[in-house]
């Protein structure tokens, strides 16, 4: 089941993704912040439901068990939102989306796996798949920078920022798959739905932290009834996590690649609802990926 958990988180997220590109504001300060305050909204939601209809009994110590997974993963996401600011040059950089061969390569050092060879083909394609498809983008984008006859916001050229954020998410998000990876599968410290809980209830208190300074110190109006966008987008991102913490728990090492391919579900969703034209080095990529995809399907099924 780890790979059909894993196959939907990517899909959820890369729905995400696509509403994060058709919901950022580069000249909103704030945007990150209500972007913060919108997913844990929807994840406090999701954790109360799922709780009371799961008749689950929540032990508020595993918010503090769970806490450095939560942590890294929460400070990767805010410095991923800080980075839609920056969208012209770091959307689509080639080290954000690589944070999954960072996840699975630390636990191939740190403990011992047997992976089959159809597993290996797999990981390796959908890695180098997720860089490639990455990479284009970051050149088409580049080309239609320089091709623009208006003046472009001095910020978005200063390539330290543009790249700043990528590597940082990529570090922290990695470090903390990583982590997830020991809690959930390695050495099972926590259940799953304690996982998810804490992990969404955790999201939940710094909604409530982002919203009072947002509100209160900023005097800044927020009402989240006009950030549909954001809405769907922070949906689409619990719904992933709902599903990621199964995958997570069953087969880490794989999971995480293939998770990280959501970057490529998001060029394709791209092109279906955003109109944006994909060359054939894109359409030969994404070919490439879905093959790796289904190895490690079959891999599965051996």
């Amino acid at each position: 089941m780890w790979f059909l958990f894993a196959l939907l988180t990517a899909l959820s997220w890369g729905g995400a993704d696509l509403f994060y590109k058709k919901g950022s504001d580069s000249h909103d300060r704030f945007s990150h912040i209500k972007i913060v305050i919108m997913v844990g909204l929807v994840m406090g939601i999701h954790a109360t439901a799922y709780m009371f209809i799961q008749g689950i009994n929540f032990d508020p110590l595993d918010l503090i068990r769970y806490f450095p997974v939560s942590a890294l993963y929460i400070l990767s996401m805010t410095i991923g939102y800080i980075g839609l600011r920056y969208m012209e040059l770091s959307i689509a950089s080639p080290v954000q989306n690589s944070s999954g061969a960072v996840t699975a390569i630390l636990l191939f050092i740190f403990f011992t796996h047997d992976l089959s060879i159809i597993e290996i083909l797999g990981v390796t394609i959908i890695t180098l798949g997720v860089i490639g498809i990455a990479i284009l983008e970051k050149r088409a984008e580049r080309e239609a920078l320089q091709n623009r006859a208006t003046l472009i916001d001095k910020k978005y050229q200063i390539g330290f920022m543009a790249i700043t954020f990528p590597i940082l998410y990529c570090l922290i998000d990695g470090l903390g798959t990583f982590a997830d990876a020991i809690y959930l599968d390695e050495l099972s410290l926590i259940r799953e739905d304690a996982a998810l809980l804490a992990y969404e209830f955790t999201f939940f208190i710094c909604a409530v932290f982002a919203f009072t300074y947002l509100k209160f110190i900023k005097k800044q109006q927020f009402n989240m009834f006009k950030e549909r966008v954001k809405g769907y987008a922070a949906i689409f991102e619990t719904t992933g996590q709902f599903f990621y913490v199964f995958a997570m728990s069953s087969n880490a090492i794989i999971a995480a690649p293939l998770i990280a391919s959501y970057s490529i579900f998001s060029v394709i969703l791209s092109r279906l609802f955003l109109k944006e034209r994909l060359n054939k080095k894109q359409y030969a990529i994404i070919v490439v990926v879905i093959i790796g995809i289904a190895l490690l399907g079959i891999a599965d099924e051996l």
